[in-house]
């Protein structure tokens, strides 16, 4: 089972949503207080498992209605996806992947991890 981790800095608080083996899926914007932050986790529990898929790398792709998984290529040719809730704002973005399976590997991941995910807050280092 995966686990938002809050973490908070001197600009705000964000989350990491981690799978079960500790390997961190998609990262958060920072928000400005933790009952944000928190909304925004509840945000990613609600609409990831039943987000439409958008494959921004497919010519021609057909554009979804949000909530949303959007994939594409970064200007490194690297394959990411980003959590986009109703309101179209981004809720969850990932690192890059190299190979385009492993994205929708992590698009996957969020979707098992992210429903029932515990909540725990981390110290800033």
């Amino acid at each position: 089972m995966g686990k938002f981790c809050i973490k908070k800095s001197k600009a705000g608080c964000h989350f990491v949503l981690k799978a079960g083996n500790g390997q961190v899926i998609g990262t958060s914007e920072v928000y400005n207080s933790d009952a944000a932050c928190e909304n925004g986790i509840k945000s990613v529990e609600t609409n990831a498992p039943k987000a439409a898929l958008e494959d921004q790398t497919t010519e021609g792709y057909k554009k979804a209605k949000a909530p949303k998984f959007e994939v594409y290529a970064d200007k490194k040719g690297e394959f990411r996806f980003r959590l986009t809730a109703k309101n179209g704002e981004i809720i969850l973005a990932s690192e890059g992947y190299t190979a385009k399976p492993s994205c929708m590997n992590g698009i996957d991941s969020v979707r098992r991890n992210a429903k029932g995910a515990k909540v725990v807050k981390e110290e800033a280092k």
